[in-house]
């Protein structure tokens, strides 16, 4: 039983390797055939039917330019410097925008100035008003009280300042409200030198806003003001 099987196998092999070498030959003269056929033609016609379209250029004549290379670049110059036009228009457009919303609104603008009617407030008399809020005293100083302020020594004072320098009319004296020392309120016509006191911490201060006694290191602050007219006083 045993050499039956082996004589098979051995059949089989044989049979199988008879058929491989009679498909060899059949490809070789095939081959053969091919290659003659298209030497003796000189071209070789695909089995395949239809037109082989990858193998096509496609005509690009139709999309060539007909006019001349400046006519090209003039509209090309044309082209970039319309795009550069528009583009700085938008930038300038953005940043003003921006600079708008930046800008201070109506309300801080109004209250950037204040405007003061001195016919209002009578000679020997303070008027205490509110801007970029913060209290500024205004004084219609008297002759006595004028006289008084320049007879001072400058140099016994501890923030020597002559009071023609605080002032550009000498009957009006226009100061911040705020104490030097730590910024408290003081009180107008009183004192020992007849000009404000804070009663926080007792700082005295003169008919010009000089600090004469208590902890405030400096003078109440002129702010920055002028007269558009006789009887107008504009403070910023």
């Amino acid at each position: 039983m045993a050499s039956l099987n082996i004589a098979s196998r051995t059949l089989a092999r044989g049979v199988s390797r008879s058929c491989t070498r009679l498909n060899v030959a059949r490809a070789l003269s095939t081959s053969a055939q091919l290659n003659d056929a298209a030497a003796s033609s000189g071209s070789y016609s695909s089995p395949f039917k239809g037109e082989p379209k990858s193998t096509k250029i496609p005509d690009f004549g139709h999309y060539l330019n007909k006019g001349s290379a400046n006519t090209s670049l003039l509209f090309q110059y044309f082209m970039v410097g319309t795009m550069g036009a528009i583009t700085a228009a938008g930038a300038k457009s953005t940043v003003q925008e921006f600079l708008k919303n930046m800008s201070a609104s109506a309300d801080v603008l109004a209250m950037a100035k204040v405007e003061v009617d001195l016919n209002a407030i009578p000679e020997g008399k303070n008027v205490i008003i509110k801007w970029r809020g913060k209290p500024v005293f205004i004084r219609h100083r008297t002759s006595e009280e004028i006289d008084e302020a320049n007879k001072i020594d400058i140099a016994s004072l501890r923030d020597p300042q002559a009071d023609e320098d605080r002032v550009q009319k000498p009957e009006w004296l226009v100061m911040l409200g705020v104490c030097t020392h730590l910024g408290c309120v003081p009180i107008g016509e009183a004192g020992d030198y007849g000009g404000w006191f804070c009663p926080c911490h007792g700082s005295h201060y003169d008919i010009s806003g000089r600090i004469r006694k208590g902890p405030a290191p400096l003078n109440l602050e002129v702010p920055t003001y002028e007269f558009p007219e006789e009887d107008k006083l504009v403070i910023g």
